[in-house]
């Protein structure tokens, strides 16, 4: 599958390519903010995923899908490789990617997810997108209202608000909200490529003090498949840190390029 991406800054034969991947329900404006902080140093292509944002829809929803659009957009490109930073859901895809292809990922930055199943914890998020009467609604507005009779976080109604589009007079939801309904157990699963051990390369696990999406327990699974990992804990974030703490989250990414 061919992705939208945006792209930021210029290539430069001197250092790998980033490509910055977000989480589920999210799009690539969400990293729009990081790469403008990045772009005078780096050449950035931040796609939309498979069933989100700009990108296209399909059936198949999995790690192995999404890795494969990322491999079909390096080649699009003309990279060999380059070097994967993915929040939450996107996080997942490029440890997938790192672990079946290492070959062509040339360092990895995880943001605030493990290599673990975790529990659903989309459901109703699901549900009360699903809630917003799209043919008869008036306004963005209107819609926030909608959401706020479920979700009681302004921020996170606002992160969903931005799959909110409208056409030709018609609202619509940019993420397959039916196709992410039903693939929920595996984007929560993490399975691992066929016959992959470990990432040689070198990777950054990058989690919030105020999240618990990385914990002690997890970090044995990440030593075994990531051996050359480091951990930075960013205080004062949760789980969208480079959103809450976008300083300390440049200072620790620019750290692990160089």
């Amino acid at each position: 599958m061919k992705l939208y991406y945006r792209e930021y800054g210029r290539y430069s034969d001197q250092r790998p390519t980033l490509i910055l991947l977000h989480g589920l329900l999210g799009s690539s404006v969400n990293w729009h903010g990081i790469a403008r902080r990045l772009e005078p140093r780096h050449h950035i292509l931040v796609p939309d995923l498979r069933n989100h944002g700009r990108s296209p829809h399909a059936v198949e929803m999995d790690y192995p899908s999404m890795a494969s659009d990322l491999l079909q957009l390096l080649d699009d490109q003309g990279l060999d490789d380059a070097l994967l930073v993915g929040h939450s859901m996107g996080g997942k895809v490029a440890m997938w990617l790192a672990l079946a292809r290492p070959e062509r990922v040339a360092g990895l930055v995880v943001v605030d997810i493990a290599p673990v199943a975790y529990g659903h914890r989309f459901d109703l998020i699901l549900t009360a997108m699903q809630a917003v009467d799209l043919a008869t609604l008036g306004s963005r507005q209107d819609a926030d209202t909608v959401l706020a009779g479920y979700l009681d976080d302004p921020g996170l109604r606002q992160y969903l608000l931005q799959n909110l589009a409208r056409d030709q007079g018609r609202w619509y939801w940019r993420a397959n909200l039916p196709v992410l309904e039903a693939g929920m157990e595996v984007l929560s699963g993490f399975s691992l490529p066929p016959g992959s051990s470990s990432y040689p390369g070198p990777a950054l696990f990058i989690y919030g003090d105020r999240s618990n999406y990385v914990t002690p327990a997890h970090q044995p699974r990440i030593a075994a498949l990531f051996p050359l990992a480091r951990l930075r804990l960013i205080a004062g974030a949760g789980h969208w840190l480079y959103a809450e703490q976008p300083e300390a989250f440049v200072a620790a990414l620019s750290t692990f390029i160089e």
